[in-house]
């Protein structure tokens, strides 16, 4: 009856410490996962984390736009004061070829977006076919993150 009691004690023992440690790195996992928003004028119209899926079909833009403003920050968890180093929002096209891109100055402290003039989108658009899409790139990010794709019209 005794040593029934010893496993059943270290039973549960075992049990709440897998329990913690699951949770634990579940939570971990998730804080330290890049994030970005894409904002059009000041107002939000796309916030994510890259675990989230990817919607290409998330900033919707016409010649109403033509002045507007688009400002995008990102996040990146290994980064000092989560800010990369090196940043530039590209522009691509279906066959994964970069269209345009906007290099960004490095900033420290208080995060800086990265602004792109809606009209630039509008005139790439005019001369290229097929969808396009909006690529993060950075030092510690190299290959890039997608963003969203841009529909137009």
């Amino acid at each position: 009856m005794m040593l029934h009691s010893i496993f059943k004690q270290a039973g549960l023992k075992a049990f709440a410490l897998t329990a913690f440690l699951v949770t634990f790195f579940a939570l971990s996992a998730r804080a330290g996962l890049d994030s970005y928003a894409i904002y059009l004028n000041n107002k939000l119209v796309l916030k994510q984390s890259v675990s989230e899926p990817l919607n290409l079909a998330g900033l919707h833009l016409d010649q109403a736009n033509v002045n507007d403003k688009l400002v995008i920050y990102y996040s990146e968890c290994h980064a000092p004061n989560k800010l990369g180093t090196g940043r530039s929002i590209q522009v691509k096209n279906e066959e994964g070829e970069t269209i345009k891109e906007w290099r960004f100055a490095d900033v420290s402290g208080k995060d800086k977006g990265m602004e792109i003039p809606v009209k630039e989108l509008l005139a790439l658009k005019k001369r290229i076919k097929g969808n396009l899409s909006l690529v993060y790139t950075a030092t510690l990010l190299p290959k890039g993150q997608m963003l969203t794709g841009v529909q137009f019209g």
